[in-house]
């Protein structure tokens, strides 16, 4: 999983990501505002963590030109040293999913991120059904049907197919892909892998305008899977 890290204490930034990295996160650390927008419309995350307080844009600014200028609604947690109510609630209220005050404690770092992680995905343990109209996906049986029929995927294919329509109409830059399929020690897979699986997956899945969905490739970037208006 890939975390975007938003805190302009060196020190702090440091211990989070020591212990997220850690915790099995890939974790990518901005000091401040302008460097962590350029990051995320470069690259793709499955999380944010934002400190409130920053020298140049807020944490709650950042998170408002997220999710209003951006239509960016990667899940996000605030940390900060405001534990009114009120701000409390101005952040949930700002697009925030979790809050976290600190000082921040390491156990509860991660099972916050996890359980927010765990929100996102609609995952509540044991096997998970999606039902994407015209598609069907079950990750207990791996498989993924279309209009009822199984389609013969590979499992690293069917994974792929998973994570795609789970971040159904984001943008997916191509090391996020790597690193949820392909995993993250695994830095000799090249970026023409994914494009490669990505073909083949929009054939097997017959992704195209009459089943309801596109798989697009965005110049330079990734790939985004969006649902076409009927």
């Amino acid at each position: 999983m890939r975390v975007a890290l938003l805190e302009d204490d060196p020190d702090q930034a440091e211990l989070t990501r020591r212990w997220l990295t850690n915790a099995e996160y890939s974790v990518d650390c901005h000091a401040d505002g302008g460097s962590f927008l350029r990051a995320v419309r470069r690259e793709s995350f499955d999380l944010y963590v934002l400190d409130w307080v920053l020298p140049d844009l807020s944490g709650i600014e950042v998170l408002q030109k997220l999710r209003s200028e951006m239509s960016d609604f990667t899940p996000t947690i605030i940390v900060t040293a405001k534990n009114e109510e009120q701000s409390i609630v101005r952040g949930l209220e700002a697009g925030a999913d979790d809050y976290l005050v600190k000082p921040v404690r390491q156990a509860e770092l991660v099972a916050r991120l996890a359980a927010v992680l765990r929100r996102s995905a609609g995952l509540s343990g044991g096997e998970t059904k999606l039902d994407i109209t015209p598609y069907a996906i079950s990750t207990g049986s791996k498989s993924v049907e279309l209009r009822g029929v199984t389609v013969n995927l590979t499992n690293r294919e069917f994974e792929l197919a998973s994570f795609l329509f789970r971040n159904a109409g984001k943008m997916l830059s191509r090391s996020h892909i790597l690193e949820a399929i392909w995993g993250i020690e695994n830095k000799s897979v090249s970026t023409r892998t994914v494009d490669t699986h990505m073909s083949r997956l929009r054939k097997k899945l017959d992704l195209r305008e009459e089943n309801g969905w596109k798989l697009s490739a965005i110049y330079q970037h990734g790939y985004r899977l969006e649902e076409v208006s009927s």
